[in-house]
C-alpha cells in the first residue's frame, strides 16, 4: 500500500496538486490543481458524465448557481441539521471534531460519551475539554450592499439542492418519462472544523451528483440497479481494483436526516478505509419540502396511468477529490527509486510523450516535431520532452503516468520507424510512424 505522504509529495513535485495560497503560507482545507491535475480531473469528470449522462436516454444535466435563495437551505434542513460535533481544548484552545477523536464514534456522540473515552488533546496532550456543541458547516455570506441579517446567504454545501429546485423547470420544459435523472457537477463548500487527510476532507470541493426520480413503488429495484452501476463505473470505467472497494449499509442512526437507506461505497485509501461514493434513498423529502415552502406543486403526472404523485429520489453521489485520490492510490507504484503512476489510458493526462533522441541534432528534432504534430492532431493529449538524457525522460513520464514514450532516433530518418516504450512493462518496440 502506498503512503499518503509519498502521494502528496509526488503531486506537488509533478504538478498535480499544490497547497492553496501556498505562496502566502497556505490556507487550511484548500488545494489548487496544477497543470497535470487539471487534465486528470477533467478526464475523470468527463468519464463520469459520459457514463452517467451522455450514454443514457434518461439523464439530463443542469448547472445551478452556487449562491441560492437562503430559503433553499431552510427547506432542506441544512440550517437546522448540517453540523458536526465541535469540542474545544480549554488549555490550548484547539477546536476539533469530537467524533474523530474517539474510535468508532459517530457524529451523534454526546459530551458524556466523549469524556468517558478519556481522550487527550492531540495538540497539547492535556485533558481539559469543553462540552460538545453543534457547529453548522455552511459558509455564510451577504448578498447586496447591506450587511445585516436580511442579506444573509450561504455558499452551497452540496450540489443536490440546485437539482431539486430545478425539478419543476426540467419537467415543464422536457417532460421526461419517469424514471429519469438530473445530473450536476460543481463546487460545494463546507466549513470543516479540522480539514485533514490531504484532499479527502476539504473546505472547498467538487461534487458529481444525480437525483434520479422514481415512482415510490419501484425504488428498491432501481436502488439496486444504481448500486450495480456504481460498481461498473468505479471498476470498469475508472479502473479501481474491486478488492479495494467495499459496500457499507449505513445504520439508521448514522444516516443523513433525509435518507431512508444509504449505502456508502468505501475505498482503501493509504490512511485507511474512507467513503468514496454514496447511494441514498431520499424518499420525497426534498420535493415535499420545496412544495410546502414554495407553495408550488412538485407532483408528476404519469403519462401512461395518469397517476399523480410526488416522485421519490435515489441519489448516487461522489466527491471529485475523493475519486481523484482513489485513482492516484490505485495507480501509484514504487520499485526502488522508480515511481510509476499506472493510470488507465482513458484517464492519463498525456497519452504519448514524443522525444528526439538528441536535442542538439536538428534533423532529429525536426522529424520529432513532425511526429509530435501528427499525434497531437490525432490524440490531443500529447507532450514533448527533450530535457536531459532519455533515461531521465522515461523516469519523468513514468511519474506522471504517460502510457507511451515515442523516441525519434537516426534509424527513423532511414525507415520511418520509431521506438515506442511502454510505461507498464518498460518494453521497447519499433513501430512505423503511420501505425502510431
Amino acid at each position: 500500500m502506498s503512503k499518503l505522504e509519498d502521494i502528496v509529495s509526488l503531486c506537488k513535485r509533478r504538478g498535480f496538486i499544490f497547497p492553496g495560497s501556498d505562496i502566502y503560507g497556505g490556507m487550511a482545507g484548500t488545494w489548487d490543481f496544477g497543470p497535470l491535475g487539471v487534465m486528470l480531473k477533467r478526464n475523470m469528470m468527463d468519464a463520469w458524465w459520459k457514463f452517467w449522462v451522455d450514454q443514457r436516454d434518461d439523464m439530463y444535466g443542469v448547472d445551478a448557481a452556487i449562491i441560492m435563495n437562503p430559503r433553499t437551505w431552510e427547506a432542506s434542513g441544512h440550517v437546522a441539521t448540517f453540523s458536526d460535533p465541535l469540542v474545544e481544548c480549554k488549555e490550548c484552545h484547539a477546536r476539533l471534531r469530537a467524533d474523530k477523536l474517539v474510535e468508532g464514534a459517530t457524529e451523534s456522540i454526546s459530551t458524556e460519551e466523549f469524556l468517558a473515552a478519556d481522550v487527550k488533546c492531540p495538540v497539547c496532550g492535556k485533558q481539559n475539554w469543553s462540552d460538545i456543541r453543534k457547529f453548522n458547516m455552511m459558509f455564510k455570506t451577504h448578498v447586496g450592499p447591506v450587511d445585516d441579517d436580511t442579506s444573509i446567504a450561504y455558499l452551497r454545501p452540496e450540489t443536490a439542492q440546485g437539482i431539486f429546485t430545478n425539478f419543476k423547470n426540467v419537467v415543464d420544459t422536457i417532460y421526461p418519462d419517469l424514471p429519469f435523472g438530473i445530473a450536476q457537477q460543481g463546487k460545494a463548500f463546507r466549513n470543516e472544523i479540522s480539514p485533514r487527510d490531504f484532499i479527502l476532507r476539504d473546505r472547498e470541493c467538487s461534487q458529481m451528483e444525480i437525483e434520479y426520480f422514481v415512482n415510490p413503488k419501484d425504488w428498491d429495484k432501481i436502488f439496486e440497479e444504481m448500486r450495480t452501476q456504481q460498481h461498473v463505473f468505479l471498476e470498469e470505467i475508472i479502473g479501481l481494483p474491486a478488492e479495494k472497494i467495499h459496500d457499507y449499509d449505513v445504520p439508521a442512526e448514522d444516516r443523513a436526516h433525509y435518507s431512508k437507506r444509504t449505502i456508502d461505497i468505501m475505498f482503501d485509501y493509504p490512511n485507511g478505509q474512507e467513503e468514496l461514493m454514496g447511494l441514498a434513498y431520499r424518499t420525497d423529502f426534498d420535493l415535499s419540502n420545496i412544495q410546502r415552502e414554495s407553495g408550488k406543486s412538485m407532483e408528476y403526472r404519469d403519462k401512461v396511468t395518469g397517476e399523480t404523485f410526488i416522485p421519490h429520489v435515489i441519489e448516487p453521489s461522489i466527491g471529485v477529490e475523493r475519486l481523484f485520490l482513489a485513482i492516484l492510490t490505485a495507480a501509484y507504484r514504487q520499485d526502488g527509486d522508480r515511481i510509476v503512476l499506472k493510470f488507465p489510458e482513458n484517464l492519463a493526462p498525456y497519452k504519448f510523450c514524443v522525444s528526439p533522441l538528441l536535442k542538439n541534432k536538428p534533423e532529429l528534432v525536426a522529424k520529432a516535431q513532425e511526429v509530435y504534430q501528427q499525434l497531437k492532431q490525432k490524440y490531443t493529449f500529447v507532450t514533448w520532452d527533450d530535457s536531459g538524457n532519455i533515461g531521465k525522460r522515461y523516469k519523468k513520464q513514468d511519474e506522471i503516468g504517460t502510457p507511451k514514450c515515442v523516441v525519434i532516433d537516426f534509424d527513423t530518418l532511414e525507415d520511418d520507424t520509431v521506438t515506442v516504450r511502454d510505461r507498464d512493462t518498460t518494453e521497447q518496440t519499433r513501430v512505423k510512424i503511420a501505425d502510431l
